[in-house]
C-alpha cells in the first residue's frame, strides 16, 4: 500500500494538478491539508473519477482536511478527542477543521493484517512567538499526542499514521538558514514547538521518511516569496509519524520535490510512504 500526505494550498485551485498527481503516483491513500473548501464546493468528482472514496472536513476558505482512499474508507472521525478550539481577542472559541482520520486498507483485504488508521493533520501555525495562536498550537499538539499514545497503549499492535503539515521544523537542518530564523524571531523552530514534536518520538512514534531521506537540504515546503524554491531555501515541515507496529512495515519513503515545480504548484511537496 502506498500512502501520501500533501498540503495542496487550495484544492479547487489545484484540482488538475492533484488529479494528475494521484494518477501518476499510483497512491492508494492521500491525506490532504488546506483544502480551503466547504463540503458544498469540495471537488468530489475529481476523486470519484479516479476510483477513490473521500472524506472531507471543512467550514470555509481556510484550513480544511481530507482523506482519499481507493482501498477502503471506514470509521471516519472529524477532530480528535478533546481537540482544542480557538478564539482570538475574546471571540468565542471555534473548532477548526484541522484533523480528520479514517481506517483504510480494508477493501479486498484477505491478509488478516490489522487495519490502518491514517490522520490528515493541519497543525496550527503559531503565527508569532508571542501570539495567542502559539499556546493554542502547543496545546493542540499535546492533546493529539495524548490521544495517539492512548490508542497505542490500548493496543500495541495498532497501525496508526499521523500525517500532514506539522508547521514545525524539528531539527536545525530542516530550515535553509537557522541563524536567519533566530535573528528574525520566527516560529516553527522555537524550543517549545520542537519539544512538542519530539514528544511524539519519545512516545514511540517514528518519522519514517527522514532515515531514508536525511538532510540537510531535504525540504517539503518552499515559500512563494523571494524565489525560495529556485534558491533551495525550504523547510521540512510535512511528516509521516508512524506507530511502532506500522513503522516496521515501511519499505520505502520519499518526497516528491518535482511536484513543487511549474505553474500553479502548491508551496508544499507530497510526502509518500510505501508499506509492505
Amino acid at each position: 500500500m502506498k500512502i501520501a500526505t500533501w498540503n495542496v494550498n487550495s484544492l479547487r485551485a489545484r484540482a488538475d494538478r492533484v488529479e494528475d498527481w494521484i494518477e501518476r503516483s499510483d497512491a492508494d491513500v492521500l491525506a490532504i491539508q488546506e483544502t480551503k473548501c466547504k463540503d458544498d464546493n469540495f471537488p468530489w468528482e475529481l476523486f470519484e473519477r479516479a476510483g477513490y472514496d473521500v472524506a472531507h472536513f471543512g467550514f470555509s476558505q481556510w484550513n480544511g482536511v481530507a482523506i482519499a482512499s481507493r482501498v477502503g474508507l471506514d470509521d471516519v472521525q472529524r477532530t480528535f478527542p478533546e481537540q482544542p478550539a480557538f478564539g482570538k481577542n475574546g471571540v468565542d472559541p471555534v473548532q477548526e477543521a484541522r484533523a480528520i482520520s479514517a481506517v483504510v486498507g480494508t477493501k479486498n483485504s484477505s491478509s488478516g493484517e490489522k487495519p490502518l488508521r491514517i490522520w490528515s493533520l493541519y497543525v496550527p501555525n503559531g503565527r508569532a512567538l508571542d501570539d495567542e495562536h502559539m499556546p493554542y498550537k502547543l496545546e493542540w499538539l499535546e492533546r493529539l499526542r495524548a490521544h495517539a499514545v492512548a490508542e497505542v497503549d490500548a493496543d500495541p499492535a495498532a497501525r496508526l499514521a499521523l500525517t500532514g503539515d506539522w508547521n514545525i521544523a524539528p531539527q536545525d537542518e530542516d530550515v535553509w538558514d537557522m541563524q536567519y530564523f533566530l535573528d528574525e524571531g520566527l516560529t516553527h523552530v522555537s524550543p517549545p514547538e520542537r519539544e512538542a514534536f519530539h514528544a511524539f518520538e519519545a512516545s514511540g512514534f517514528v518519522d519514517v521518511v527522514r532515515p531514508r531521506h536525511p538532510g540537510p537540504g531535504v525540504y517539503t515546503y518552499w515559500d512563494y516569496q523571494k524565489l525560495r524554491f529556485p534558491k533551495k531555501e525550504g523547510m521540512r515541515i510535512d511528516f509521516v509519524l508512524a506507530s511502532p507496529a506500522l513503522a516496521s512495515s515501511v519499505t520505502d519513503a520519499w518526497i516528491d520535490r518535482e511536484e513543487r515545480k511549474g505553474k500553479g504548484a502548491s508551496d508544499h511537496a507530497p510526502v509518500v510512504v510505501e508499506l509492505d
